[in-house]
């Protein structure tokens, strides 16, 4: 390929073939990317044929954006293989190290991508809104990060919960009740979760929130059991809602009523519903806290999504509803 007399070439002449400047080859060089082959006479370094595809392979590694040292830990890979198996120098295989490197960039560009859907959909909030409501929307959007994080609303409900409650318990209750930021939000989406961090975040959250009733009753582990028991309610009760049905006596209600007979150490009768009837109706709410939540996950115009609080509305409701009737 080189037509000098001993199959080298300059630093030039390497870069002329590879289309790129000479103050490029020797950056790659003094890093050590792309060994030289020799020195000339006159100290200037000497490169093998082998160095324009390796230089080549560089260069498409860095158009991907991959940092030099993972460039060279690509490098590497590739040289042991080459060495192993007796391949050609420079040959681009599947190495794990390039799979994971290019997987990693992925998931960089992604989260990039995300918190730039996150700010275009924040200007697009303070543009459209009214004069008068800019500096409220400036101030709201302006303390969510972007990508925005969800570790206010956890920590919230971590002070909330029982104290000492299980940690697998806790994991699976956040699950449900921290709701995940969409990665192409529109405009309102981003102010739902704009309102969600500064409930979270105000002086009275966590717990300074009131608590029911069953937080007492049932004690860490039973309060484990209980919301364990509810979630399953919730699940039954939020594919009637999905279906717009109203509130009504059925699997979910008796789920729902099971679930605090258990807590209690009771029987579920009629009396025991009508108690608790009363008691969850005294019980203190949330109710700010779901309703944005659902407005997070909901596009607008969509359908609300059902959350554990909108359920657990429903399921008192029908509770309600079936107490009253037998009491007339």
């Amino acid at each position: 390929m080189f037509s000098s007399y001993d199959g080298l070439c300059s630093i030039g002449e390497l870069a002329e073939h590879a289309g790129v400047t000479v103050k490029t080859v020797r950056f790659y060089s003094e890093r050590g990317l792309l060994p030289e082959a020799s020195r000339s006479a006159g100290g200037h370094r000497r490169y093998a044929p082998g160095a324009l595809d390796r230089l080549r392979l560089i260069r498409s590694l860095r158009t991907l954006d991959l940092p030099v040292r993972e460039v060279r830990r690509i490098l590497d890979e590739e040289d042991e293989e080459a060495d192993e198996a007796g391949a050609a120098a420079g040959a681009v295989g599947p190495g794990s190290v390039l799979e994971d490197a290019v997987a990693g960039q992925l998931r960089e560009l992604g989260s990039q991508l995300k918190a730039l859907r996150w700010r275009e959909a924040g200007l697009r909030l303070v543009q459209e809104c009214p004069p008068g409501e800019r500096a409220d929307r400036l101030r709201l959007v302006g303390a969510v990060t972007a990508p925005p994080s969800t570790d206010s609303l956890a920590r919230f409900w971590r002070g909330w919960l029982p104290a000492r409650m299980p940690a697998g318990a806790t994991s699976a209750f956040l699950e449900v009740a921290v709701p995940q930021p969409p990665d192409d939000p529109q405009p309102a989406q981003v102010l739902a979760f704009a309102r969600l961090h500064a409930f979270a975040t105000s002086p009275c959250s966590g717990a300074e929130q009131p608590q029911p009733a069953a937080h007492r009753a049932a004690g860490a582990r039973g309060s484990a059991v209980l919301y364990a028991a509810l979630a399953e309610a919730y699940e039954l009760a939020g594919a009637r809602m999905r279906l717009g049905q109203e509130p009504y006596g059925g699997e979910a209600l008796d789920s729902f009523v099971d679930a605090y007979a258990r807590a209690y150490d009771s029987r579920d009768t009629p009396e025991f519903r009508r108690v608790l009837a009363g008691q969850l109706a005294a019980d203190p709410r949330i109710d700010w806290y779901w309703e944005l939540a659902s407005q997070v996950v909901t596009p607008p115009g969509g359908r609300p999504a059902p959350t554990p609080g909108s359920a657990h509305d429903w399921l008192c409701a029908a509770l309600e509803a079936q107490t009253a009737l037998a009491g007339a």
